[in-house]
């Protein structure tokens, strides 16, 4: 059996959260603020009620405790958590079974690429070269956000790789795309002739 299925925890939300205790405690608000600004939201679904409950599953498998709890102003009191020697070695297990076997993942982008023939030539065309604008918009904001982190000097390199890879993934994206949409209009990817027609019949339809 795979040894993820037997992981106490296998929301990756909780691989995030170890991440951060590995460098200093903290409570769930200011984990929250850091994944943000790391541009680690992109990874990981970071909402607070979600945040909070891999925060109380990890306290339960015995990963992370409670250090202290604090209260700053006016503001509600905060509890403040710390990894276990188990967090710890979990944490190590985790990314290391992570980095050296790929999973199966089924992305929306590519089921929607597997029927793009629907749309016919030129609504394929329109539909790629908008998301071609999206993803190169959200390539720049990683990137600059990566340039922001680096260039404050709190965080090391290593700590916010994944935001290279991100970057180094919606390039790959942003190639095949325009590789596609050029194949389209020079007429080397090319649509049968009855599902064209039916695509213009539904045009008129409507």
């Amino acid at each position: 059996m795979d040894s993820s299925i037997r992981r106490k925890v296998s929301n990756p939300l909780g691989l995030a959260v170890l991440g951060l205790l590995m460098e200093a405690p903290a409570h769930p608000h200011a984990m929250a603020a850091t994944l943000r600004e790391r541009g680690m939201d992109r990874a990981f679904k970071v909402t607070t009620g979600s945040l909070y409950d891999v925060v109380r599953a990890l306290e339960r498998a015995g990963w992370i405790e409670a250090q202290e709890t604090i209260r700053v102003g006016g503001r509600p009191e905060r509890t403040v958590y710390q990894y276990t020697e188990l967090g710890r070695e979990e944490f190590t297990r985790w990314v290391d079974e992570l980095i050296r076997v790929p999973a199966d993942e089924y992305p929306k982008f590519l089921s929607a690429v597997s029927y793009l023939g629907a749309l016919g030539p030129d609504g394929a065309v329109a539909a790629l070269r908008e998301r071609a604008g999206r993803v190169r918009a959200s390539m720049e904001e990683t990137r600059q956000a990566h340039r922001e982190v680096l260039e404050a000097g709190e965080v090391p390199r290593l700590f916010v790789v994944e935001a290279e890879y991100a970057v180094r993934m919606e390039e790959a994206e942003l190639a095949w795309i325009e590789e596609i949409v050029d194949d389209i209009e020079a007429g080397r990817l090319t649509w049968p002739e009855s599902a064209i027609s039916r695509d213009d019949a539904t045009e008129e339809a409507r």
